[in-house]
């Protein structure tokens, strides 16, 4: 904030920033999903404590991998180079989801994932962090991602329903943020978009999940949004357990501040309602299965920690990452929306710069281009809009 003096009266006045634009929001959307990405990547699986133990107390920042030299043979991680700055496959999917709306240059569905997904996965080889090598995203992705290759390009199967079936987690709302930004203020239009575009991933909560996180981020891009309204938005479009559970934890998350004090009551707030059971890597039998019941873990830590972060950056990721289990995710997503919320100047240099440079990717390219594409889309939503009032005028005679 700013302040002036009226020089005839003596008064002074405070004058908020101005808003974020669209470009920076996006910038600080994609950019920090991918900070987030590469900080929770490092001490991904793992619980608080063992974090802890490892660093000697709580990540501040990048980090080296957690068996240091070991990575390529210790057990489960190998072959993947988590650490050091390197983006996980939750940044390249996104990346490869952006690459789909540029191509498209519209609203997507279910289609656009076999048309233009399923063969960028599949047939262009590139650079993958925690591989040290360009190789087909394919070669990289968890099984999940690779449901929608077995699915639609092996299988045939239609789009709108290939999801069912696929061991239901976040793989499909990991990157689902560009849903969000091409529809930035209209939480509702996201989350209908992305629960189009996810059926082609997934079913069940974590369909829902995708669609409830889209519509945050398009939350986040309203001026003057807050973490607050933020979850709001997010309530009010949730279904079932997805909507409990971000209920249970944003309950958990008022009062606290800071998110050291936070890892475990959130963690407790969102366990009723977590398949995957208390140790992430040993999951339950009832793990990963459709229910109306249940939620996935990550979107509702994300929303809690955005409350518990008051929407600052690092105060937001890093309780992320700090959390443990699927923190690369957890992170992806809370950067995101905070970087939505405030633009790109939310997002400390220092880690984007190095992240970029030790992935060896253009963190910032690919918002300019879906930038780009969000105005496309809205002029054509307006046209779209303005066609079918003048249609509807002669229909019902208003």
């Amino acid at each position: 904030m700013s302040t002036t003096t009226d020089t005839t009266t003596g008064t002074s006045t405070t004058a908020s920033p101005p808003a974020p634009s669209l470009e920076s929001r996006v910038t600080g959307a994609l950019v920090g999903a991918a900070v987030g990405d590469a900080l929770g990547g490092a001490v991904e699986g793992w619980s608080p404590e063992a974090i802890a133990e490892r660093h000697g107390g709580r990540v501040r920042g990048i980090v080296e991998p957690f068996h240091r030299d070991q990575w390529r043979t210790a057990r489960p991680i190998a072959p993947y180079h988590k650490g050091d700055g390197h983006v996980t496959d939750d940044t390249l999917m996104t990346h490869a989801l952006v690459r789909v709306y540029e191509k498209v240059r519209d609203h997507l569905d279910a289609y656009a994932v076999a048309d233009h997904l399923v063969p960028d996965l599949i047939t262009t080889p590139r650079w993958i962090p925690e591989l040290d090598a360009e190789a087909l995203p394919l070669q990289r992705i968890f099984l999940a991602e690779k449901w929608i290759v077995a699915r639609i390009h092996y299988g045939h199967v239609d789009p709108r329903e290939a999801g069912v079936g696929n061991i239901v987690n976040c793989g499909a709302a990991m990157y689902m943020a560009p849903v969000g930004l091409v529809n930035a203020g209209n939480p509702a239009a996201a989350y209908a978009e992305a629960l189009d575009v996810a059926g082609a991933h997934q079913s069940s909560y974590g369909r829902e999940a995708a669609g409830v996180f889209a519509a945050a981020v398009a939350a986040a891009c309203k001026p003057g949004a807050t973490p607050e309204s933020v979850v709001g938005d997010a309530l009010a479009l949730a279904k079932d357990g997805t909507r409990a559970a971000i209920e249970a934890v944003a309950a958990a998350a008022a009062g606290i501040d800071g998110f050291e004090e936070a890892l475990k009551p959130l963690r407790e707030a969102v366990a009723p309602f977590d398949t995957v059971g208390p140790e992430y890597r040993q999951p339950s039998l009832g793990a990963r299965r459709p229910s109306r019941l249940h939620a996935i873990e990550e979107l509702p830590v994300a929303l809690g920690m955005l409350l518990v972060g008051g929407g600052d950056f690092g105060e937001t990721v890093l309780g992320s990452v700090n959390y443990g289990r699927d923190c690369d995710s957890i992170a992806t997503m809370s950067g995101a929306i905070v970087g939505a919320l405030h633009g790109e100047d939310a997002v400390p240099a220092e880690w984007s710069e190095e992240i970029a440079r030790a992935s060896r990717l253009d963190l910032r390219a690919p918002a300019g281009v879906l930038a780009g594409v969000a105005r496309e889309v809205f002029a054509r939503d307006t046209r779209r809009r303005r066609e079918h009032e003048a249609l509807f005028h002669a229909i019902a005679g208003v």
